[in-house]
């Protein structure tokens, strides 16, 4: 029984013949976990420097001005759907690939104890994909059946747009399903730090908190918290990009590089580094950073917005992290102007090859979501506590008394800001708190985003060659609304 929605049909039209077949896989153990692998590998499309200046530069904390990107300009509509495009291509890659996993794992004739983790981990990984999806799209098509045949393909090729709150209410019961069964353990202490019950108990509270469904999300971080323990014991450092695998990590991209080897490297970086260098040296924006290299491709960079320098992380406030997340000056040299930090740095950069792991979930954030859900439950007092615990590990005086619940959702989304700065949230945060057009619009002052910023802005729309593709099933009708 196919669930309401589709598949990407360009993707399904494509050569598959490297795609495993259940009918002629899934003999052994290792065979199921390989099919899992491969689902993997659609994250490392998404997670490069455009889907970060989708999700971070064109926000209230950080604009990436006289970037040719549209996406960085607010460009975009269906007809031109700029990174909208690959998210939604890799996105249903990845769900198709995670439902043959689930289906054939299902479906083996393989020991059961023995594939169960592989069976979760898919589970785990297709709650992803569509996590992204409905974050980056709103509504989107949903289906979670083996596409077998032509008469399967065509039935999920026609269905429309299913309710973002729906589909993320249906993937957290699926996660509550299988987490608690899943050993308890730290993702870095997973083999090769795969997905697995953190994950998992991530995905639910972060979904839920989507769907204000408050209990849900505070059940799942408790979890989490079981897990982890206080935040105090991770050092503030681990939150460079270049500390990979941390014991604080729930979830990385991983990346690793080698001149003249075999490699997986990304390139954020390239959009994160003072700028311009000047040719065949380590002087970047007129100040020397041996750290970097010689060798690196800096390109026109995403920059702290005044709003962020100003507002959210003054330097007036000794904070551990600012330093980390901006720089005006190294080693004593001051920069023309403020400058993404070291965090985001790849140290002795090949060309573009930036070997950082991105993290994409860390327990600090499930500490600052904790916060956020008691303030929403009216629990000022553990919602203070929560906050103060990421406070006090970046040398931040504690919060005080509470006042009143406004000035304390400020100052949570604040600190969310500040600790969270670049790892690809803060679009998500603005939308789902329902400011991203107002914050952007009054804080994002790249000339180029406050002439082209329109409320539908805030999700991307569906490529117009999927929605030709569907029949006319998808729609973008928010975006027609305005002309688009």
């Amino acid at each position: 029984m196919l669930i309401a929605g589709t598949v990407c049909i360009s993707c399904l039209q494509e050569d598959s013949s490297g795609v495993v077949s259940p009918d002629n896989f899934f003999k052994t153990q290792e065979q199921c976990q390989s099919a899992v692998n491969s689902a993997y590998i659609p994250l490392k499309s998404i997670f490069a420097f455009r889907y970060l200046i989708a999700t971070e530069a064109v926000t209230d904390l950080a604009s990436a001005n006289n970037n040719a990107q549209p996406d960085a300009r607010l460009l975009i509509s269906p007809s031109s759907p700029g990174i909208g495009e690959t998210v939604w291509k890799q996105c249903y890659i990845g769900v198709r690939n995670t439902t043959c996993a689930i289906f054939g794992i299902e479906n083996s004739d393989v020991e059961y104890e023995s594939v169960f983790h592989s069976l979760c981990e898919a589970k785990i990984l297709r709650a992803l994909y569509y996590y992204i999806l409905t974050s980056f799209f709103g509504d989107v098509p949903f289906y979670k059946d083996y596409v077998h045949s032509v008469a399967d393909l065509q039935k999920v090729a026609s269905l429309p747009r299913m309710s973002a709150d729906a589909t993320r209410a249906d993937l957290c019961a699926e996660l509550l399903e299988i987490a608690p069964q899943m050993q308890q353990i730290r993702s870095c202490e997973e083999k090769d730090n795969r997905c697995g019950a953190a994950v998992a108990w991530m995905l639910i509270a972060k979904m839920s908190m989507w769907n204000e469904d408050w209990d849900t999300a505070l059940d799942a971080l408790e979890q989490l918290r079981k897990i982890y323990g206080n935040l105090s014991q991770y050092p503030v450092e681990d939150i460079m990009l270049r500390n990979k695998n941390t014991p604080e990590s729930i979830f990385e991209i991983q990346h690793s590089y080698e001149k003249g080897g075999l490699s997986y490297a990304s390139n954020c970086a390239s959009a994160c580094m003072p700028y311009p260098r000047a040719s065949e040296t380590f002087t970047y924006d007129k100040v020397d950073i041996p750290e970097l290299g010689k060798e690196a491709t800096a390109w026109s960079p995403i920059r702290p917005t005044t709003y962020m320098k100003k507002t959210v992380m003054p330097s007036s406030i000794p904070d551990s992290r600012r330093a980390i997340n901006m720089v005006s000056s190294w080693n004593g040299q001051s920069f023309s102007t403020t400058w993404m930090g070291p965090k985001f740095w790849c140290l002795g950069m090949y060309k573009t090859n930036d070997s950082n792991n991105y993290k994409v979930f860390r327990f600090a954030d499930a500490v600052l979501m904790m916060s956020e859900c008691y303030c929403e439950k009216g629990d000022y007092t553990e919602s203070i506590a929560c906050l103060d615990e990421v406070r006090s590990r970046a040398g931040l005086t504690p919060y005080g008394e509470f006042k009143n619940v406004a000035k304390l959702r400020d100052e949570i989304r604040k600190e969310r800001g500040r600790e969270l700065f670049g790892e690809f949230q803060r679009k998500y945060d603005l939308v789902r708190w329902g400011i991203w057009y107002s914050f952007t619009a009054q804080y994002n002052t790249y000339y180029e985003i406050q002439n082209n910023i329109k409320p539908c802005h805030e999700y991307y729309p569906i490529p117009d060659q999927q929605v030709i593709a569907s029949g006319n099933s998808l729609d973008n009708k928010a975006y027609n609304d305005y002309g688009l």
